[in-house]
């Protein structure tokens, strides 16, 4: 059951709430749920159906609706039993404390207005929750912010599911961001600034000069963007995108955030701590279905299989969630909270390499380089390839996506 309606459901972006008015979006909104509901109860479910109505404008529209959809979404049968344990979790996991101070932070992660008791009571569902899931998976290992991604599935299905999705998740779209260390963690973020030089080379160099790095990105992409937007409508809708899509798809709508405060960048002073403190501060009133439409395209028009080829010139035979879905065996059962992260990420540069720690692409063909930024492609053929892609590396097909 869900339990945020003290925030309600509903669309995230003024072109589902006005455009062309109450009765065209009501219209729109009828026969969408519609084609949702055709795509469940085909015979077998039109999963690729549902991908892309979770990409399209709006998302899943609701709660009830994710309910139903997340689980086809990540292959998970909704039949099965419910992961339990029989041990006393709290008294022997390693990650109990950390878990612990990070729950009780997480007030403004609930409803405004939720009763204190109830909220109280989810917040040890959540705590249990985590430790079942790094129980039954040993090579995870608890980083700061795995919260903020558990809490959304909490409050959108309800203990029993959240437990069985965010479980398939941390072992595929998450397990790089779960590893001992954070090698796999920093080449995730090494594709952002590839990302920014595809499309605009101006505002890539100015960010290079001013040392800024990859790090204000940190917590919106190992949160999938839960910790640092306040309105929850907005975080389910990415998270329905991001569901939909390959793993990387986080770091492109990172790159699409930074590419439309292109001039607030360059206004800038162009050094580390004036360039971070603005990124690090994300706006709350972003235009999300637009900036869905675009991250959609650039992964079109570049796609992970071509950076993912610039990025092996600096980790050459590193392996990511988004290149192989093979079970790990790790030997270290460290947590790596996000401040460790932090600091084993400035730790893994030497001081010759922190002034550039992402790859830049020769200066070539600039004036065709992305016609993808407009709003012209919207979520059409764009949508379409990111659905064949999702398909693609779907948790249940177990493929390597980079040759």
């Amino acid at each position: 059951m869900a339990v945020r309606s003290a925030q309600g459901d509903g669309p995230t972006s003024s072109r589902w709430d006005g455009g062309a008015g109450k009765a065209d979006f009501n219209a729109k909104r009828k026969k969408k749920v519609a084609e949702i509901y055709q795509a469940l109860n085909s015979d077998p479910t039109d999963v690729a159906a549902l991908r892309r109505m979770a990409i399209s404008e709006g998302g899943l529209l609701t709660d009830e609706i994710r309910q139903k959809v997340w689980p086809k979404l990540l292959n998970v049968n909704t039949n099965d039993p419910s992961p339990i344990s029989g041990n006393d979790l709290r008294q022997m996991s390693k990650d109990y404390q950390q878990v612990l101070l990070d729950v009780r932070r997480s007030l403004r992660r609930f409803p405004p207005g939720m009763p204190e008791e109830q909220r109280e009571g989810l917040q040890e569902e959540l705590i249990d929750i985590i430790l079942l899931i790094l129980e039954r998976n040993p090579q995870l290992h608890y980083y700061q912010g795995y919260h903020d991604i558990v809490v959304t599935f909490l409050l959108v299905v309800g203990e029993k599911l959240a437990t069985s999705l965010v479980e398939k998740l941390s072992t595929h779209h998450l397990r790089d961001f779960m590893d001992p260390t954070m090698d796999n963690t920093k080449h995730i973020l090494n594709y952002l600034m590839p990302i920014i030089d595809q499309v605009n080379p101006d505002l890539h160099d100015f960010m290079q000069s001013a040392e800024v790095g990859t790090i204000f990105a940190l917590s919106w992409l190992i949160t999938w963007f839960g910790h640092v937007l306040s309105d929850f409508r907005h975080v389910v809708r990415l998270y329905d995108f991001f569901l939909a899509c390959h793993p990387l798809m986080p770091i492109y709508f990172a790159a699409v955030i930074v590419l439309y405060r292109e001039q607030e960048v360059l206004d800038c002073d162009c050094d580390m701590a004036s360039v971070h403190h603005l990124l690090s501060q994300i706006p709350q009133d972003l235009p999300y279905e637009t900036l869905i439409s675009r991250a959609g395209d650039l992964f079109v028009q570049f796609p992970p299989s071509e950076l993912a080829r610039e990025a092996a010139a600096q980790q050459q035979a590193e392996k990511t969630a988004a290149s192989t879905f093979k079970d790990f065996e790790l030997a270290s059962a460290q947590q790596r909270p996000d401040m460790v992260l932090r600091q084993r990420f400035r730790g893994l540069l030497r001081p010759e390499e922190r002034t550039k720690d992402v790859l830049t692409k020769p200066r070539t063909n600039r004036f065709v380089k992305l016609a993808v930024m407009g709003l012209t492609v919207a979520l059409g053929a764009a949508a379409l390839a990111v659905v064949k892609s999702a398909l693609e590396w779907a948790p249940k097909f177990q493929l390597q996506l980079f040759p």
